[in-house]
């Protein structure tokens, strides 16, 4: 990847939003608080959920990636092996695992400012391995860049998702699309 994409700034869910949500996920949003992270596209890709889904179940994944382009690409970073790899360096590399202690440190002070879950992990598999670069990923693009330093490993690995344009098309406001305008 060229450039990694830009932080943008946390946000309230519009309709279009729950929307994009709905058309990327295939289903409604359950717990949603945020829009975490957008695409350069405009659309979300990141979302801020709670703790607890409404029916009170913990859910402790504070951050989602939504976008199914970046879904797709971070699945063949995972079925190529850099889970695995990124794993053992943080077994050899002491400033690595203390920058990753860090990132959980970050992740569960930030979901515990909206509700603590004691004894609930951070997600991705932080502190001491990697279980999900999805999870590492959208903390990174939430928190933005230095945060998470494997998230930010992949997202440099990645390619540029947006490129082609949003990954779903939905009405604004008066109804129409942004293909409906051309």
């Amino acid at each position: 990847m060229e450039t990694p994409p830009p932080t943008t700034p946390r946000t309230e869910p519009t309709d279009a939003d729950v929307e994009a949500f709905k058309q990327q996920l295939g289903r409604p949003p359950r717990g949603l608080r945020a829009i975490a992270h957008r695409c350069p596209c405009g659309q979300p890709d990141v979302v801020e959920t709670a703790p607890r889904l409404p029916d009170g179940t913990p859910f402790p994944t504070l951050y989602y990636l939504t976008c199914p382009r970046a879904a797709s690409a971070i699945g063949t970073l995972e079925a190529d092996g850099v889970m695995k790899e990124m794993t053992e360096r943080l077994a050899t590399d002491p400033e690595l695992a203390a920058a990753y202690r860090a990132a959980h440190e970050d992740y569960i002070r930030r979901r515990d400012e909206i509700e603590e879950l004691t004894g609930f992990p951070s997600a991705g598999g932080m502190p001491d391995r990697v279980k999900c670069l999805h999870v590492l990923v959208a903390h990174s693009l939430a928190a933005g860049p230095g945060v998470n330093p494997l998230g930010d490993e992949a997202i440099a690995m990645l390619p540029e998702w947006w490129r082609k344009g949003p990954c779903v098309t939905v009405p604004n406001e008066s109804g129409t699309t942004e293909e409906d305008a051309k």
